[in-house]
């Protein structure tokens, strides 16, 4: 027989108050809005229609547990990241409609901060702005590409670019040559966030329930193991998993953490990260990191295969190879971790869009709507798109619901086995563009090649 594989515990479920489960679906029922998903973009959408519409009746369906998703187990980043690069949204809605979505985004961590405070979330909000390193000539070259960039887009005083005596004093990592600093970006623990927007959803009369999984969404009606609801508004917030469905719209794509057991003042006296900055460098897979409210290193990175079927299993969210090379990937950023110990080790599936253009659809006629794609950066996104699902249903007119993502349809994947050959292949690529740049001290072509596949 073999064996199941082991539960894995995030560092934020095991950081965050213990919570009672919430009862499941008890039958039938009909409410003016059902949500599916628990996590981010389906907690924001049924706040922010209930704060716009007292008298909604709102209901959350989870298969799981609230934050069970990427919501409960990611970075920690709520920043005004977006997955496709400011120049593809221009190419495609023109710089107009870029820009928008830009600003809207950057206001986006305000307002994840107002309600934040407003409902008493201790979800250990800090913005500090993210911190990305360069460590080699040809990133360097990219980070200043950056930053010329965002001047051109009118912008200049968003995103800068520090020199080596200034990223030093910043953060600490090894070899810097500079860095880029954006101030759009908050630390925040994760599931503690997902679990407080529950409780908010809660206190403002929505109902949440788990244990409850989905088995059809469509106009009208979500059908459960549960029972039946019926309802004038039907949401779909399940982002990895909708690829489950069999659908196309998403592939997903694992993305791994591990974290340190809480370090000492000595430890940071050489690290810095004191205002609660974010961090990563200008590598080519991706990387992010942050110090968490109790001193810990906590790290994740990309670099886990995509598997056939865009099949989602437990045994996934742990790949020891990929785990060590997060371990060793850190040490070398910081070589006084390496007597550290390192207690935790997660990870989980991320939605990833063929166009890497997130979307938010609602069509008022049928009532049903969705959002996703946020390729990792959904933090922030989620909100925005809560936001906007919101305005829609509730029949208000917004700018919200101007910007280009809503109402964008993307490309579907292409079938089995072109999928797990293309999506492995841009990992691939990733992996050889790093190793290149290591190894010549220069840009290779392979570096254009990744910004084709990935809308940058």
């Amino acid at each position: 027989m073999t064996a199941r594989p082991r539960p894995v515990r995030s560092l934020w479920a095991d950081t965050a108050p213990p919570e009672p489960a919430r009862e499941p679906l008890d039958g039938d029922t009909e409410v003016d809005v059902c949500v599916v998903g628990a996590g981010y973009t389906g907690l924001w959408t049924a706040y922010h229609v209930l704060e716009h519409d007292p008298g909604a009746s709102v209901l959350v369906v989870e298969a799981e547990r609230v934050g069970f998703g990427a919501s409960g187990r990611n970075g920690g980043w709520c920043s005004a990241l977006l997955p496709q690069g400011e120049n593809a949204l221009a190419a495609e809605h023109g710089p107009v409609a870029a820009r928008a979505m830009r600003e809207a985004m950057r206001a986006t961590i305000d307002e994840v901060e107002r309600v934040v405070r407003a409902e008493g979330i201790e979800c250990h909000f800090r913005r500090g702005g993210t911190v990305v390193v360069a460590r080699s000539g040809p990133q360097l070259a990219r980070a200043a590409a950056e930053v010329a960039a965002d001047e051109r887009a009118g912008s200049p005083e968003r995103l800068r670019l520090l020199d080596a005596e200034q990223t030093r004093k910043t953060v600490g990592m090894t070899r810097a040559l500079g860095a880029t600093y954006a101030p759009d970006c908050a630390r925040i623990h994760p599931l503690r966030l997902a679990r407080g927007l529950a409780a908010a959803v809660e206190r403002r009369g929505g109902r949440v329930v788990e244990g409850t999984r989905a088995t059809q969404v469509e106009a009208g009606r979500v059908r459960t193991d549960r029972g039946t609801v019926r309802a004038r508004h039907v949401v779909r917030a399940t982002e990895a998993w909708t690829a489950t469905t069999g659908t196309r719209e998403v592939v997903p794509v694992y993305s791994l953490m591990v974290a340190t057991e809480p370090l000492p003042a000595r430890f940071w006296d050489q690290v810095g990260l004191e205002g609660g900055e974010t961090f990563s460098d200008h590598r080519h897979v991706v990387v992010y990191g942050q110090r968490t409210a109790d001193d810990r290193l906590a790290f994740g990175g990309r670099g886990a295969p995509y598997h056939f079927g865009s099949s989602i299993r437990p045994g996934f969210d742990r790949d020891e190879a990929v785990f060590g090379k997060l371990r060793a990937t850190l040490r070398d950023m910081f070589p006084a971790v390496a007597g550290a110990r390192f207690t935790h080790a997660w990870g989980g599936p991320l939605g990833i869009a063929r166009d890497w253009h997130a979307c938010v659809r609602h069509d008022p006629a049928t009532g049903l709507g969705s959002a996703g794609g946020y390729v990792g950066d959904g933090v922030g996104t989620a909100n925005l798109a809560g936001r906007t699902l919101a305005a829609s249903i509730t029949g208000r007119d917004s700018e919200l619901l101007r910007l280009p993502w809503f109402g964008h349809v993307p490309p579907r994947w292409e079938p089995e086995p072109l999928r797990w050959l293309g999506v492995n292949a841009g990992l691939l690529v990733a992996r050889a563009a790093d190793a290149a740049e290591n190894g010549l001290g220069r840009p290779t072509p392979l570096s254009g090649v990744l910004a084709r596949l990935t809308a940058h």
